[in-house]
Order: structure tokens, then C-alpha cells, then sequence
């Protein structure tokens, strides 16, 4: 899958639309405290309410094809090989070789010495290379070093690249500090679309990971996504709403999509479906799309085809027939 046109468009820079609000600290803080509360209660609910939708068999096969699609089939481990991300590119492209009609996931996320390798792999499929960058998952380096690492990665061939704010910087309420490197990635990207990680375990508050898809989206980030996967809680359901309503508000606002991508702790295919059921009634259908909705995952795809082959031939498949992760 590559960026559509129509996606570029849509989430080019919106600098020009916030620069009332972008023109200093005080400005800027002052837009995004004025942002409505979460109620935490309320959001809770309505999230544990939407994960006990059901939905028919016709539509569960529809939804687990469309999750695989979804999928940012990852490895992010200090015993990366080589090998290890060939076989990985190599399963993102066919995840399950025995059936032609399963479709490809949407792309691979690697470490940025990684994406040369990931590339060459993927070749012409329409699988995409996504590189986290910007000293992942800590986010703790020198500006020049960070942008330097995702010019790394976007010469080697990333599609896309997953940054990591300055949670440091964040919360201690430098909001202006955050939106400026969130831009100068931006710039360093190129062509690659940006992801935008928060690591909201560490955001402390619901208003905060709402503060912060604001910050990001005004930056002209074209994905927001919730976590590292290497900070526990990573994505939440209900973390995953507010991102949600946050992406509505703004195309309601200023007519851009951008998507979001929970990330870290989805593993299973009822995972998946509550996240896409959440999607469809919180952002609309239009993020019913790998476009605008990703999964970051590694063993979340196995148990997605685990689940389709039961649907197509009424059992499951033994358990080592699916490579692991």
C-alpha cells in the first residue's frame, strides 16, 4: 500500500490554519488547556460499552480481512536479523502462503538500519516500510541527531516513519517545543508519512492524550498513534476513543483527515473487532480504511488467520502452522 494522493492532500501541513495559535507558548498552551475535559467515567464507559458490540459471521469475515490489511506486522527487538526481517517482509506480503485470497498487511515497521533490507524484500508488493525513528522508543537525543536518524531511514526507503514525541518536553507544558520538532520530522520525512507516537502510558491523563493528538495534528502529522509497545498501559481502548473523537473534530474543523494507530497489547481477533466497531461509530467509516487506521502489531496476525481459516474450512489449524512472530 502507498499514500494516496488524496491522503497527501488531506493531511498536508495545517500550520497555516493554527497560526494564530502556533505563534507562541502562551498561545498555544492556551488552545490546548481550552480543549473540552475528558470525563474519565464517562469515557470509560462508553468505551467498555462499544467492546460488547457483536456483529454477524458475514461481517466478521469482512472485518478480519480488513484488519489484516490494517496490520503494521512488526519487530522492533534488539535481535533483529536480517533474516528475521526478510521472513517477516516475506509474511507481510503472503500472510498465509496456502491461500492466495488472504490479503497483505499494510506495511512492516522496523529499526531504521533495517529498512534497506525490509525494502529490497517487499519490492513492487504494495507492502509499505515503516521506520521508527527519532531515538525510538525513548525519544531522549539531540534535535540534530533525531532528524538525522529519520533522514537515515527515508533514503534507505521508509514509506513511513513513526516518531516519538518529547514526553519530557510535553509534560512539563513546552507545547511549542513539541509542535516545532513534530514539524521539523515532518520536513526530514520528505515524501514518507508521519506517525505520531505519544507513549500515552506515560501521558498521565485523558486531557493530556487529548492535548496531544491536538498538537501533533496541528503539526501536520498524518497518523497519531497511541504507544511504543515498549511502555505499559500502550493502546487502550479507551485512549483509542479520545484519539478518535480527536481526528473527527478536527476534519470537522478544517476538512483534513488523519489517522490514528493504537499500537502495543492488541493480540487477538476480538481485540481487533472492538477497535474497528469503535472506529465505525466514533470517527465514522471513512477510517475504515488502512489508509486511516492502523494496527501495530506482531502476534495480533497470526490469531487474525487463525480465526479467517476457521471461517473458510470450519476448523481451526494446528498450532504450528501459522510462523510465529
Amino acid at each position: 500500500m502507498t499514500p494516496t494522493s488524496s491522503s497527501t492532500a488531506s493531511t498536508a501541513s495545517s500550520a497555516g490554519v493554527f497560526d494564530d495559535i502556533v505563534r507562541s507558548e502562551s498561545s498555544l498552551r492556551r488552545f490546548l488547556h481550552g480543549l473540552p475535559g475528558v470525563d474519565q467515567v464517562g469515557c470509560e464507559a462508553r468505551a467498555a460499552g462499544l467492546a460488547t458490540r457483536s456483529i454477524k459471521t458475514t461481517s466478521k469475515a469482512f472485518a478480519i480481512d480488513l484488519a489484516i490489511r490494517m496490520v503494521d506486522l512488526t519487530t522492533l527487538e534488539g535481535q533483529d536479523t536480517h533474516g528475521k526481517v526478510r521472513a517477516l517482509a516475506s509474511k507481510a506480503m503472503r500472510p498465509d502462503p496456502a491461500d492466495p485470497s488472504c490479503p497483505a498487511t499494510a506495511a512492516v515497521c522496523v529499526y531504521p538500519d533495517m529498512v534497506a533490507t525490509a525494502k529490497q524484500t517487499l519490492g513492487d508488493s504494495g507492502v509499505n516500510v515503516a521506520a521508527v525513528a527519532t531515538a525510538f522508543p525513548s525519544g531522549r537525543a539531540a534535535m540534530d541527531i533525531k532528524l538525522a536518524d529519520t533522514r537515515d531511514a527515508v533514503e534507505a526507503g521508509a514509506d513511513e516513519i513513526d516518531m516519538v514525541i518529547d514526553r519530557g518536553a510535553f509534560l512539563s507544558g513546552r507545547y511549542l517545543d513539541v509542535y516545532e520538532e513534530i514539524v521539523q520530522v515532518k520536513e526530514a520525512c520528505g515524501d514518507a508519512h508521519l506517525k505520531v507516537i505519544f507513549e500515552t502510558g506515560e501521558l498521565q491523563t485523558y486531557d493530556n492524550v487529548r492535548r496531544a493528538s491536538w498538537l501533533a495534528m496541528m503539526a501536520g502529522g498524518h497518523f497519531i498513534k497511541t504507544s511504543t509497545g515498549k511502555v505499559q498501559p500502550a493502546a487502550t481502548l479507551p485512549v483509542t476513543l479520545i484519539m478518535l473523537e480527536a481526528v473527527r473534530d478536527f476534519r470537522d474543523q478544517t476538512g483534513q483527515m488523519v489517522g490514528v494507530k493504537p499500537a502495543g497489547g492488541i493480540k487477538t481477533t476480538k481485540d481487533a473487532i472492538k477497535y474497528l466497531v469503535m472506529v465505525n461509530e466514533i470517527a465514522g467509516p471513512d477510517w475504515l480504511d488502512p489508509d486511516w487506521f492502523r494496527f501495530g502489531a506482531s502476534t495480533l496476525l497470526n490469531d487474525l488467520l487463525m480465526q479467517r481459516t476457521k471461517m473458510t474450512t470450519g476448523r481451526y489449524s494446528g498450532p504450528d502452522y501459522f510462523t510465529l512472530d
